[in-house]
This record gives C-alpha cells, structure tokens and sequence, in this order.
C-alpha cells in the first residue's frame, strides 16, 4: 500500500515523498484513514513503527479547512517529556510545509513570554507537557473550549510519571463531542480505564502485542560485576561495528559520572537527562543527531519517542526498575525498517529486574557472554577477598579457595595493610604473595642484632591554638598532607625507626604464662 491510498491531500503527499518516505508502516495503513473519519483511536504499536505520523498526517488535513482564534487553541497533543513535544513540532514543522497551519509549543525550562505571544495570534495546533499547560489555564491565558480533537502521546508514560489526574482534568475542559486519539506501545490497565472514560466508542489498532519488542532488534545480556560494569561497557563500544549509540542509566548522577568516564577515555560522548536545563538538553540531542558526538548517555528523559534515524546500538548500562522502560529504551535503535542491536550490562543484584523484564516480552534474552573486569580491579578484588587473582575469574576456584582446607585449617586470609596509600607495586607484590603457596616460617636469625643509637629527641614547641599534643596528633592522624601521602594506619611519622609488635625480641614471656582465675 502506497500513501496515496490512504485518502491524504495532495499537498501533504508532496511534504511526505520529499521527506524521503514511499510506503507507510502498519500502525500508518490502519489509523490514518480512521482518524480521517473522525473515530476515537486507541493505537498499540512498538516503538519506532511510526505512531507520531500515524497521527500528525491526518491532523494536518483535518485543520487545514478552518482557522484558529486568539488563545483558543484547535487541536491539543499532550506529551510526557519535552524532548517529545519538540519532536512533534518538528513532525508538524516537516510534513505541514504546504499549509498555512500555525503551531504553539507549550514545555517547561523556557520563557513563557514567546508562548504567550504565540497563543495571542490563535494557533491550529498547540503541543504541550501537562504542568505548563495547565500553569497557563491556571492563569487564565488560554482557553481550551475550542479544541476539538486532542491526542494523548505515549499514554503509559503519562502514567508513570503521574500526569494521568492532570489529564483527566484537561480532558473535562475540552468540549463534548470530541475526537480522542490515544497512543503508546504499552497498555497498562490504568491506560485502559482512561480511554474508556474519556472516549466514545475507539477502535483499537494492535499492529503487535503489546509490550512486544521490536523483531529487528537484536538484544543481548552481558553479565558482568559491579566493579568490571565499566570495563565491559568500554568493551562494548569500542567494537568496530558501533557507529553510534545510546547508553542508558537509571539515576541522573550515574548519567553525569559515566559520561566524564567516557570522555576520559576517549570516548566521543555527551549526556541528557532531567537536571539539565531545557537549552542544554536540545543541545546535546542535536549534536548527538548531527553526528558531532557520537555516545549520548542518558536517562529514560530519552527513552520514549526520541526518533534520532540511524542509531546502531542501544546499551542499558543498568536493567531498567521498570519492565516497560526497557521496550521503549531499546526502541531507539532499529527504527524505520532498520535493523539494531541493544546490549544489557546485567550483575547479579540486577537478575530479578531481567527476569520481569523477559516476563514482560514473553522471551528469554539470550546471554551474549561475561565480560571480564579490567586486570587492576581484578587484583583489587583479589586482595580485599584474600585469594589468588585467578580465583576471582573462576567461581569455582573461588569457592575453593575460601572453602575449609582438608587439614582443618580455616581458610587463608590476609591482612590489608597501607590503607589507600599502598602503591602500585605494593599492590602487586601483595597479589603475588597470595598466589603463592604458604611455606614454612623461616627460623629465627641466630646472629646477633645490631644495636642502633636510639635517635635524640627533639623538643616541640608549643602551638597557638592547641590545647594539648592529643589535639596535634589527632589533626595529623586525618591524613591532610601536603605532599598527598596518606599515612593513615602508619605508626611512624618518619622520625625515626619503625617496629611492628614487639620486633625481633619475641613475645616477653609475662605475656605467655597462663592466667589463673581465683574464685
């Protein structure tokens, strides 16, 4: 089927053949002639199939045979973020080139002043995130009994982000009758609740089960460890076959950290999420899109209806908290009748989260193979467990390693000495220590000891502001130092010799008798 059979104007289909599009996708073939005829829509589809032009297509011709009045708005369409609704202007922007149709965006993080001139010259079409929405109709700068057709975008984000009490009072301020479409690639029970009160008899168009992932996606699990995550990320991208992608985190401050990770190494990455300012979120989108970064880190603000063409790779850098934000975050990528690959970083805290995941889609999600953490933290993790570096690769060895020896011995344990001054090489000589096999105690030294000048002492002086020498060895014991040395756990202060216990001399032999208990 062609566009031309679905009943479009003619001027429409020029904007959407010079848009580069010939032949519409199945969520376009059913919808677009239903809301041409004025039907209530309800529209399950999987992300990246074309909802947005399935309604934004018909809507242009709706609106086209009538004009708008000053702050009485035509047609509504709410979004959930306002990167959504700035890609909805756009839609508008790139298919309505033919019409005289004007259009007013209504987000947060930007001046009210250039909305509220825009509503005062009377928009057609007016795209709006719920809070600033009813911010303005709380002021009494629009009015909403003119929209006759209004659209509710990525419906079950809506609830998640707790806009659907802040829809249910827009819809009882628009008028009766109208034509409600409503779109989103999940159907929750709530969502259904909501079409079934505020529509009149909707058809229901299922291109695919809801929930269902998109079949040209490719999706793997890495499972990996907390500490080798970023290692295996790393690895990940730096695949030949990576030409761009977007990596998603759950909370905002693992957003900022991992994109600075990224950027150290290399990495030509920018990041997006919701404490940036509005500006600044357009900004990172469009070099992302242009190609001037080419790893975007990010929040779920960026998991729903973001239409960036061509993103090779999508990878959850953390198994979503929510089932359903994982079918929308890999949605990024395999847009358009192109083919993706998402990957899914996965550490054993995280197993359940996957497995409500799969449940979901109705699959299991193959298992693309661990990636091992980076050589330095698998030393440290060597240390700080006590066991031979080798062991921390093998689970088995592992368990070996920490089980009870035969002998009736306990296991191995070492103790952790330096703190978090030790140097590299120290750390090594302490892995290879551990690796080695326990020998025999060496025999103490026969020869006499050498007697050392006990070194003079040196007289403090008194400083302004210390009460006590208490007061100067606690302030030195925080490990401030201007040199950056950390001495923390040092008994010497560099003054003179050091001794471990009770040094060479052995244990004084008061210490060994045993106790005699009188009762």
């Amino acid at each position: 089927m062609s566009f031309e059979a679905l009943g479009l104007s003619e001027e429409l289909l020029r904007a959407v053949a010079d848009s580069g599009y010939t032949t519409p996708s199945p969520i376009q073939q059913q919808a677009i002639p239903s809301v041409l005829m004025g039907r209530d829509i309800v529209g399950v589809a999987q992300t990246g199939t074309g909802k947005t032009a399935s309604f934004v297509l018909p809507m242009i011709d709706i609106l086209a045979g009538s004009r708008s009045r000053a702050r009485m708005p035509r047609s509504l369409i709410l979004e959930p973020t306002r990167e959504l609704a700035q890609q909805v202007s756009e839609n508008f922007d790139k298919y309505g080139k033919y019409h005289k149709l004007s259009m007013a965006l209504l987000i947060g993080g930007v001046s009210m002043g250039d909305q509220l001139a825009a509503l005062e010259k009377g928009v057609d079409v007016l795209i709006a995130t719920p809070g600033r929405l009813m911010d303005l109709f709380g002021r009494g700068k629009i009015m909403l009994n003119q929209c006759s057709l209004l659209v509710i975008d990525e419906a079950d984000r809506m609830l998640d982000m707790g806009f659907i009490p802040d829809i249910e009072e827009i819809c009882t301020k628009l008028p009766t009758p109208r034509q409600t479409l409503l779109f989103s690639a999940t159907m929750p029970a709530p969502i259904k609740k909501l079409a079934d009160r505020f529509m009149t008899d909707p058809k229901t168009i299922e291109v695919a089960r809801p929930a269902s992932t998109n079949a040209s996606i490719a999706q793997f699990v890495v499972e990996t460890t907390s500490r080798g995550k970023r290692e295996a990320l790393r690895k990940l991208l730096r695949d030949d076959e990576v030409r761009n992608a977007i990596v998603f985190c759950n909370r905002k401050k693992d957003v900022r950290e991992l994109a600075d990770v990224l950027k150290k190494a290399g990495f030509s990455a920018g990041q997006i999420h919701g404490d940036m300012e509005q500006g600044d979120r357009i900004r990172e989108l469009d070099r992302f899109k242009s190609g001037e970064i080419l790893i975007l880190v990010a929040s779920d603000v960026a998991a729903r209806g973001l239409d960036v063409p061509g993103v090779s790779h999508v990878v959850n850098y953390d198994v979503p908290h929510h089932a359903e934000d994982y079918v929308h975050r890999i949605g990024r990528t395999g847009r358009a009748g192109r083919t993706g690959i998402a990957y899914t970083l996965m550490t054993p805290d995280e197993d359940e989260n996957l497995r409500e995941v799969e449940k979901l889609i109705g699959h299991k999600v193959p298992r693309h193979g661990a990636v091992a953490a980076a050589p330095e933290e698998v030393a440290e993790v060597a240390e700080v467990l006590a066991v031979p570096t080798d062991a921390v690769a093998d689970p088995e060895a592992l368990q070996e390693e920490r089980a009870p020896r035969a002998d009736g011995e306990a296991p191995r344990k070492r103790r952790r000495r330096g703190g978090k001054g030790r140097s590299g090489g120290e750390r090594a000589e302490q892995a290879v220590e551990a690796a080695a096999p326990v020998a025999e105690a060496p025999a103490p030294r026969s020869e006499p000891r050498e007697e050392r000048p006990a070194p003079p002492r040196r007289e403090r002086e008194p400083e302004r502001g210390r009460t006590s020498d208490r007061g100067r060895e606690s302030d030195r014991g925080r490990g401030r130092r201007e040199d950056g040395d950390d001495r923390r756990g040092r008994r010497d202060d560099g003054d003179g010799p050091s001794f471990v216990g009770f040094g060479e001399e052995g244990i004084p032999s008061f210490l060994l008798a045993k106790a005699t208990v009188v009762i």
